[in-house]
């Protein structure tokens, strides 16, 4: 029984665990969603669709997220590294699918949308995914030229430049920036730096001043969003009412479900600016609440990417910082568009706001985040496993009252293999000198 005990488990058998705070921030945060999406859209629906229909959307795409999630939390990231070639090749793709006629979609005079006949899928929220995959096994193979040399740092961003233009063309430009935040992000922690990687924003910022600047209703939403109180019922209709619904909700909120601004007062409450609605019902404790628990879950990605890195795993560590940085970006700038701080932006709450593709791609980003925990703690506890290994003595020998280190095992182990001859027959020191020849 005691041998049995003291064989330890093979090293490939050896599970992982999935990291609770990641796991506990993502379903408080989805059953939030619910809770506020059913809130919002369930007076705003109106007799079009139904009180339900919002809600009942919702739920079908998060459930189909789970399933998208549960699939990458058992994929082993070398598979996904493995295909990031093609998963780059894939976002091209379905960037310039959205411009095939019977296919693309045009949705408020924006072709971004694929037309997979029972919904419509945004191409651009599995762009950010498949772009971080890519990125992140790029720089783990050329961590070291992106350090050293212009050329290697600037590959990654003439790719985010095609995706930017072809994002713009659509015209999406919040996504554009946010790539953009992303791929410097990624490429300050892969190690590039600063000061090399502000000469290619310094040159690209004229070019996003004058496509704010040449595009009237870009023009027009950062004039409103600077005093939307001047033109109240024109440009600043969405924040003017956003910032009432705030303002009501004070301390404690006005209660789940008795929101006014809501009441077809406030536009896209279910998606664009529910995070208006959870102000007013729920009042500045919702509102930490919410941010508190962004901050925990970028944070702990954050932190797992470190871990990583500590542990020599570079693409499940620029995977995560790259996750970290898109959620964290996004929930950034919807929450500062809501609160009056950006100017207004079609960016969804992640895991939150209604958007069946938004939920679907965050939910698969959370799953890659949970792999990610997943094998860091599996090589924690194989190293562990190992380190018990050497310190544990063999069946059948009694044990040592000291072990070498590890790091002296290589040259320490060997000379303990080398067998020591002893004589069979010794005889006395005295009667071999007495046998000398004097």
């Amino acid at each position: 029984m005691m041998d049995r005990l003291r064989q330890a488990t093979p090293t490939h058998e050896i599970p992982g665990r999935f990291d609770p705070w990641l796991l506990g921030a993502s379903v408080a945060l989805a059953c939030l969603g619910v809770v506020m999406v059913g809130s919002a859209a369930i007076a705003g629906a109106g007799m079009e669709v139904g009180p339900w229909y919002f809600l009942s959307r919702h739920l079908v795409f998060l459930a189909i997220g789970l399933g998208l999630a549960g699939w990458l939390m058992r994929t082993d990231l070398k598979d996904l590294e493995a295909h990031s070639k093609w998963l780059l090749l894939a976002a091209v793709v379905l960037l310039l699918l959205v411009y095939v006629p019977g296919i693309g979609k045009t949705v408020n005079g924006a072709r971004r949308w694929l037309n997979l006949g029972v919904a419509n899928f945004q191409a651009v929220e599995a762009v950010k995914l498949l772009y971080i995959l890519w990125l992140a096994s790029y720089l783990k193979r050329f961590n070291e030229d992106v350090v050293a040399t212009w050329g290697a740092m600037l590959k990654p961003v003439a790719v985010v430049g095609l995706l930017v233009l072809l994002l713009l063309v659509q015209p999406d430009f919040g996504s554009s920036v946010l790539l953009l935040g992303i791929t410097a992000g990624l490429l300050v922690l892969g190690g590039a730096p600063v000061g090399r990687i502000a000469a290619p924003v310094l040159l690209l910022l004229p070019a996003l001043v004058a496509l704010v600047v040449l595009e009237p209703y870009r023009l027009r939403r950062v004039t409103s969003f600077m005093d939307p109180w001047q033109d109240q019922l024109g440009a600043g209709y969405q924040l003017s009412n956003a910032l009432m619904a705030i303002g009501r909700g004070e301390w404690f909120g006005v209660g789940l479900g008795a929101s006014v601004q809501k009441l077809s007062y406030l536009p896209e409450a279910h998606t664009d600016f529910i995070f208006s609605v959870i102000a007013e019902e729920l009042g500045l404790v919702g509102v930490v609440a919410v941010i508190g628990l962004y901050a925990l879950l970028v944070g702990r990605a954050l932190w797992l990417g470190l871990k990583c890195v500590e542990r020599g795993r570079h693409f499940a560590a620029y995977s995560a910082f790259g996750v970290a940085l898109w959620l964290g970006l996004q929930s950034l700038v919807s929450i500062g568009v809501n609160l009056g701080l950006l100017p207004t932006k079609g960016l969804t709450l992640p895991l939150v706001s209604s958007g069946g593709s938004s939920v679907l791609m965050t939910c698969a980003a959370l799953g890659l985040l949970l792999r990610v925990s997943y094998e860091y703690e599996r090589a924690v506890r194989r190293v562990a496993q190992r380190q018990a290994q050497a310190q544990q003595p063999s069946v059948g020998q009694p044990p040592h009252t000291a072990q070498p280190p590890l790091a002296d095992a290589p040259v320490r182990t060997a000379a303990l293999r080398r067998p020591r001859v002893e004589p069979v027959f010794a005889a006395p020191a005295d009667a071999l000198s007495a046998r000398r020849p004097r």
